[in-house]
């Protein structure tokens, strides 16, 4: 897919106002950042979950009798998975292109918003409005959607047989958690405009190029290992002069082997 087919500004806002207006049937609609993270997980499976189970799991429509419920009418749900396809899409070739540097203009790039600036640029009386109302550090949202795709799809996360893979899966998860803790560093620097606030600590940059390279390492993993598969588990037969595993004392071949 061209570099040219990412989604617009205007696109992600327009993402982001279906969720706002479905938040008004489900309070606990997320907001487009958690989203993102969640679709980056989902393009780390080993094996593809459908589009009606993740959606099921990140818009709750399970506590809805159909969907018309929970969008506004058909013609919202279609312009919502439409936006959905042409993200994942994007995502689908940042995480597959070669890249070396995070800067990169092929790599894949996390849609973060700096709430604690948004909020730092408000009026004070819109600040006091909000009381003390705890934020989000900066990509904590969109690694807190990554681990709740982890969270219920466990099965593909689970260890392979090869040490070192194994343990590039640990390693890279924990990047992830550390992204889904606050930052306890004291704010150094603005992450998305050089004259904006002082909201974020240096050392979350470094952990959140740490976490962009874990979710490259997660997908790379999931292609070169492939699906997993179940294992096929035999029924034990014992052999013919062996006791019965029924108990009677007798030999299989005189017993239930007969």
């Amino acid at each position: 897919m061209p570099i040219d087919t990412a989604l617009t500004p205007e696109q992600f806002d327009e993402l982001e106002a279906i969720l706002d207006d479905l938040r008004t049937r489900n309070e606990e609609t997320p907001q487009w950042e958690f989203c993102d993270g969640f679709m980056a997980a989902l393009l780390c499976c080993r094996n593809p979950v459908t589009q009606d189970e993740y959606f099921d799991v990140l818009l709750g429509l399970e506590a809805f009798d159909d969907e018309a419920q929970v969008f506004a009418d058909l013609a919202q749900r279609e312009r919502f998975v439409a936006l959905w396809e042409l993200r994942w899409q994007d995502m689908q070739r940042a995480l597959d292109a070669p890249v070396e540097m995070l800067h990169d203009e092929a790599a894949y790039c996390p849609e973060l918003t700096d709430l604690r600036a948004a909020v730092a640029n408000l009026s004070e009386a819109e600040r006091a409005e909000m009381g003390n109302v705890p934020l989000p550090a900066f990509a904590q949202v969109w690694a807190l959607g990554f681990m709740f795709a982890v969270e219920n799809w466990p099965e593909q996360w689970e260890p392979p047989r090869d040490k070192q893979i194994a343990k590039l899966i640990d390693t890279s998860l924990q990047a992830l958690v550390t992204m889904a803790e606050d930052d306890h560093a004291p704010p150094e620097l603005s992450p998305v405009a050089e004259d904006g606030p002082i909201t974020t600590s240096k050392a979350r940059l470094d952990d959140l190029s740490l976490a962009i390279w874990a979710v490259y390492d997660l997908h790379e993993i999931a292609r070169t290992l492939g699906p997993r598969i179940e294992p096929v588990l035999r029924a034990y037969t014992p052999g013919r002069n062996d006791p019965c595993f029924c108990g009677s004392g007798k030999k299989y071949k005189k017993c239930c082997g007969a």
